[in-house]
């Protein structure tokens, strides 16, 4: 047991968003193969993923199409970098199909490496155009409450998660929070959608009038909050988000990095709640996960202005080592390849309706289920001590987590953000392997229920 691969990793590996000292006493669960939508772990057990990993591996856990790829362009050219005007054939491929496919007037493509890079990209990009017109007090972010937008310096900052912040003396970077668009737990008696929307809007003027739309560069929000809870907006709040923005000269930055290429039913996210943003953060769906690969995509608009000045300059001072790696773009530009010949957002849209009908049949109607919502491929189940009044679970009693546990006991992989089970599947899932994922959820939620003595 000691030299079990188990054990190394307990006696080494520090975690990402894991509680070090319970990981000393009850370690890891081992992934060791991928099948399919399925995961395999050091025992032999199977658990079906109904969380793509983590909201990203929509081809699945195994594609010899993306491993022969991958493998003839390490044989190819197996690594190189993209400073000082160099490039390489997969770095082309893959910014050519994601300007094409992007919502973005004349998009232009800044490779990365990770969600959270992708995010301080576009706040450097944001400030740095600001300079470039001569507006440098324009600096402040706006955020909002519950956002996840990475783990990074300037990534944390931007979340609006008090665990992202508690304990790491972040320094100060200009960023205020907007409310949390989340209709089922924040609107007041007696609110309607449309109301609720109206208050939103007006809360973000305020903010903006109280902190000064002239030290203010940018708002980033996702358009389906992913880790906040999967929290899609109220009808008509990305447009009016959109009119406040442009009004104020603020510049509006989509974090796509859960909803892009396909998730929502869209290829991103902001075409299924109407808005064209000025940048926006891809990540995660790019690679279907299979590599770590991410990218800044801009507006020409904002293009031209910084270009003028890093002209002024002498050169672009940002980037880094991996961006454009020829091996990460290579799989990432097959699978956009792969994507299109799926016609991703028809099947999502097709599986999303299968997977909320089953989610509706099976689930709408037990006790500890408040609200189920969501949009295209991507669903989040609120628990709730009572329907009624939507009383939330004391959080001490850690309900999703049991949740989350029991969902594992029946070979199912969810993830829990609280009392939110979020599901984010494979776009490879079968119609069947959903109604079994939903099954395993419907068994889980009674195993909690019969814990919890009720």
């Amino acid at each position: 047991m000691l030299n079990s691969l188990r054990s190394r990793d307990m006696a080494h590996h520090f975690h990402s968003q894991t509680n070090p000292r319970r990981h000393e006493t009850d370690g890891p669960l081992m992934i060791t193969q991928g099948q399919g939508c399925y995961v395999i772990d050091e025992m032999g057990n199977r658990y079906l993923e109904g969380m793509g990993g983590l909201w990203c591996a929509s081809l699945g856990f195994e594609n010899e199409r993306l491993a022969d790829v991958a493998a003839a362009q390490m044989k190819k050219l197996a690594t190189y970098h993209t400073f000082n005007h160099r490039s390489n054939d997969p770095c082309a491929d893959v910014a050519e199909q994601v300007a094409e496919l992007s919502p973005i007037p004349g998009s232009k493509v800044f490779l990365v490496n990770s969600g959270s890079e992708a995010n301080d990209t576009m706040v450097k990009l944001a400030w740095y155009y600001n300079v470039a017109r001569g507006k440098p007090a324009k600096r402040k972010i706006i955020s909002r409450k519950g956002a996840f937008h990475g783990s990074t310096v300037m990534g944390a900052a931007l979340s609006g998660l008090p665990h992202m912040h508690e304990s790491f003396n972040l320094p100060g970077l200009n960023v205020v929070y907007a409310e949390k668009p989340h209709f089922y737990r924040n609107a007041e008696a007696g609110e309607d959608e449309e109301a609720y929307c109206n208050r939103l809007i007006a809360d973000l003027e305020s903010l903006i009038e109280a902190e000064g739309a002239d030290t203010i560069a940018a708002m980033i929000a996702e358009p389906i909050m992913g880790a906040g809870g999967v929290v899609t907006p109220p009808a008509g709040y990305f447009p009016r988000v959109r009119e406040v923005l442009t009004r104020h000269d603020i510049l509006l930055l989509s974090d796509e990095v859960v909803c892009g290429f396909g998730r929502s039913g869209h290829w991103f996210g902001s075409q299924a709640y109407g808005f064209v943003p000025d940048m926006m953060s891809i990540a995660k769906g790019l690679s279907s996960g299979y590599m770590p690969i991410a990218a800044a995509v801009i507006s020409d608009h904002l293009y031209q202005t910084i270009a003028d000045e890093a002209n002024r300059i002498g050169v672009f001072g940002h980037g880094f080592t991996y961006s454009g790696h020829p091996v990460t773009a290579a799989v990432a530009a097959e699978v956009l390849r792969t994507y299109r010949e799926m016609d991703i957002p028809a099947r999502v849209t097709a599986l999303g309706r299968r997977l909320f009908g089953a989610l509706e049949a099976s689930l709408a109607s037990h006790e500890m289920v408040g609200e189920i919502r969501g949009a295209g491929f991507l669903a989040g189940i609120e628990l709730v001590a009572d329907k009624a009044t939507r009383t939330p679970f004391d959080p001490a009693l850690k309900v999703g987590a049991l949740v989350e546990r029991r969902c594992r006991a029946h070979g199912v992989m969810i993830r829990n953000m609280g009392d939110v089970i979020s599901i984010c599947p494979p776009f490879v899932m079968t119609e069947s392997e959903v109604d079994q994922l939903v099954a395993g959820i419907a068994a889980a939620l009674d195993d909690a229920l019969s814990q919890l003595g009720r």
